[in-house]
């Protein structure tokens, strides 16, 4: 048996810029975490006693003969793709839910790479995993997903990822002053909003308006940029991270789409009122996590605005997708044709 642990990601800036169709043509940067929230795939070898080859449990569960018949696309693509056929079983479950901003699918899809590959005898870099889980994501599925998400997930740690025309993706890990990030973090706070949502249809609609979008897709970009300044520096004060969040999330909203909506404006709202200097939702909008950046003196106010809303505590993480176990033992035959 092989399990991955793979976690999850808060992006801060420049989320939308991190699209092919955008940064084909124009300078593209994001600033995000991975956090200590966790996708988690067991990959095991299925005997030949029972009268289906392949088992593959995650909100439902599938019992096939062959890859083709497997309902769930990731999993279909993730197995055609490394040219596994029979033989195996696969079990997902997450710290949680999906369908909430905070990168799960992807987070999904690197962790089921890692966990297929340690399967069939390898070990794969990084920088592989996120390029096959684009691969996979935007080419073998073809969803409308950004590029961020799966480096994000691969590599761990509160990174810059630039995205450069020529396809090349740069991920480069802040450096700070000691005891910068954990102030970050502790400054910051994540409320449930209690929706899911799919994001296909929001992310289809940004692509579509990514030539109506592209001053301020750059003026997002450039945030990234200032607040990975803010980061950096020991002389800035780190509240300036928190206004920056609030730029950049009324920057989003007027993208245009749909990224929002009442129940969520009022939540945000709250927030503010009771001293949240900015934040912003999650991921493609609509619904999920809500980011929000409080101060020590602010941080009881803000809870108690949100009361109502399960709020989530986290801490970033550095180490990105990993196999936490490896028992060669019950295998059995690896990557098997059948």
């Amino acid at each position: 048996m092989i399990i991955s642990q793979t976690p999850v990601r808060i992006s801060f800036f420049g989320g939308g810029s991190d699209f092919p169709e955008y940064f084909e043509k124009n300078p593209a940067s994001v600033l995000s975490t991975s956090i200590n929230k966790y996708a988690y795939l067991t990959v095991g070898y299925l005997s030949g006693f029972f009268d289906y080859r392949i088992k593959v449990t995650y909100s439902k569960s599938e019992t096939v003969s062959r890859v083709g018949e497997i309902r769930h696309p990731a999993v279909r693509a993730c197995l055609e793709h490394l040219g596994i056929e029979a033989n195996i079983e696969i079990n997902y479950f997450s710290d949680l839910p999906a369908r909430t901003g905070l990168g799960t699918s992807s987070s999904f899809v690197v962790g089921l790479l890692n966990a297929l590959h340690a399967y069939q005898g390898r070990r794969v870099s990084t920088r592989q995993l996120a390029r096959e889980a684009v691969l996979v994501e935007r080419e073998l599925v073809r969803e409308n997903v950004g590029c961020q998400d799966q480096y994000a997930a691969a590599f761990g740690g509160f990174n810059y990822i630039s995205f450069r025309p020529e396809g090349d993706i740069r991920v480069e890990p802040v450096v700070c002053p000691p005891g910068r990030l954990e102030a970050l973090d502790g400054n910051l706070m994540l409320f449930y909003t209690g929706i899911q949502r799919y994001s296909e249809d929001i992310q289809k609609h940004h692509v579509a308006r990514l030539s109506d979008n592209t001053a301020h897709l750059a003026r997002m970009v450039g945030l990234a940029k200032r607040a990975l300044e803010v980061v950096g520096s020991e002389r800035e004060d780190l509240d300036e991270f928190g206004r920056l969040l609030h730029e950049g999330w009324e920057l989003k909203k007027s993208l245009g789409t749909r990224v929002s909506n009442p129940e969520i404006d009022a939540m945000y709202s709250a927030a503010r009122s009771a001293g949240a200097l900015g934040g912003k939702l999650l991921g493609a909008g609509g619904g999920g996590f809500l980011l929000l950046y409080a101060g020590e003196k602010n941080r009881d106010s803000v809870r108690e605005a949100l009361k109502n809303r399960l709020e989530v505590d986290f801490r970033f993480e550095r180490y990105g997708s990993h196999i936490i176990f490896f028992d060669p033992d019950k295998l059995g035959h690896p990557g098997a044709k059948g």
